[in-house]
């Protein structure tokens, strides 16, 4: 198949995934357990796309882990998202730095 082919089969498949539910699901839905459900659904898909890429991201998969418990504990503690952030990168660059250091 050529790029072209790719490159329509893509925007079909793209297009009807945005199409559907608007013309399939005319009215409000009212359950609250699907509304909840597809609520999360965007978060559980951001985390199984975010954690595995948090472990590979450096050299030292333990650097990744580090960083990875600096943010939850940070997170748990109500604290904005650049002070996550910074806190990781400290926690990764440190653990990177503590490895070179000790070997």
């Amino acid at each position: 198949m050529s790029f072209g082919g790719y490159l329509l089969a893509m925007a079909v498949t793209t297009y009807l995934i945005r199409m559907l539910p608007l013309t399939l699901f005319r009215r409000p839905i009212r359950s609250r357990f699907i509304r909840s459900f597809l609520a999360y659904v965007p978060c559980a898909c951001l985390s199984a796309m975010t954690f595995p890429a948090i472990l590979t991201a450096t050299d030292s998969p333990i650097a990744g882990l580090a960083g990875l418990i600096v943010a939850v504990f940070l997170a748990f503690q109500k604290k904005g998202l650049v002070t996550v952030a910074a806190g990781c990168c400290i926690a990764v660059f440190l653990c990177g730095e503590l490895s070179v250091w000790l070997g």
